[in-house]
């Protein structure tokens, strides 16, 4: 075999372990969504629209879906514009004491254990207000929440070229205007992928509700300052139960949930325009 046949037999060979490593990556993927469709699809159907609308005892997951709603949304409008801020600005000192310690406390909190944010605003919060709240819970997701959205952001502004900072401050921009107007779009896409992680992250969380919500599925919330639910922790407390029927709803419940983030997450990923650098 000549030396040019032999480069292209292992460059072949090549291509395709790289192919067959890449579906064993991905295919427990697929089969979690097949698995969960084809389990979580029946009860629906079965139930309708009620499944959806209704409150527990009428066999629905109504309460639970507006409370992770409420939840995603009070978690990222409390931790969003601190992991924001906090990503710039381990960006712009990266050198200080300050910016070190702050990166090294966030790769710290990316493998923190959820369960102990919970316990620890159970008592600095459920405690204290005498009750569970979605209050509550939204803090302890927004602390889970911040490090996904600063690393991205830290990352992300990384990635861009020094002649872009050097362009700005050549056009007469202070620092402010150079982070905030040129830096930060154009480092837009990496940003939202850590948003997005963030809020997809907090939106599956159960273990830090344990501690802090209470669960609420017999009606719907109507204050941050009650005991609220979310299809996680139903999840949680339905595969608890020896009942078939249980175990069927949290099957659907979630699909539902899968559904969410498909729904939320793939728009605004196709949405975001890659900036050629």
């Amino acid at each position: 075999m000549s030396v040019s046949n032999f480069r292209k037999a292992k460059e072949k060979a090549f291509l395709i372990a790289v192919g067959i490593t890449t579906l064993i990556a991905i295919l427990p993927l697929f089969h979690i969504i097949a698995t969960v469709l084809m389990n979580g699809l029946p009860p629906i159907v079965a139930k309708g629209p009620v499944f959806i609308t209704g409150t527990l005892s009428e066999g629905g997951i109504g309460p639970a879906i507006v409370g992770t709603f409420m939840l995603t949304f009070l978690s990222s409008l409390i931790g969003l514009p601190i992991a924001f801020l906090v990503g710039v600005y381990a960006y712009e000192y990266p050198k200080s004491a300050i910016g070190r310690l702050t990166k090294a406390l966030l790769q710290i909190m990316l493998e923190f254990p959820t369960i102990l944010v919970g316990v620890f605003v159970m008592d600095i919060i459920a405690i204290p207000m005498g009750t569970y709240s979605a209050f509550a819970g939204a803090f302890a997701l927004a602390i889970i929440l911040m490090p996904y959205v600063a690393v991205y952001t830290h990352e992300a502004m990384r990635q861009i070229p020094f002649t872009y900072r050097e362009a700005s401050f050549g056009l007469g921009l202070t620092k402010f205007k150079a982070v905030f107007r040129v830096l930060v779009p154009v480092s837009k896409r990496g940003i939202m992928t850590g948003v997005l992680i963030g809020m997809a992250k907090v939106a599956g969380e159960t273990a830090p509700l344990l501690f802090t919500t209470g669960g609420l599925y017999q009606s719907y919330p109507h204050s941050i300052s009650q005991p609220v639910g979310a299809i996680p922790l139903l999840i949680y407390t339905l595969v608890q139960s020896p009942s078939a029927s249980d175990h069927a709803m949290a099957w659907g419940a979630s699909l539902v949930l899968l559904l969410i983030f498909l729904a939320v997450f793939i728009p605004i990923r196709r949405s975001l325009k890659e900036v050629k650098l």
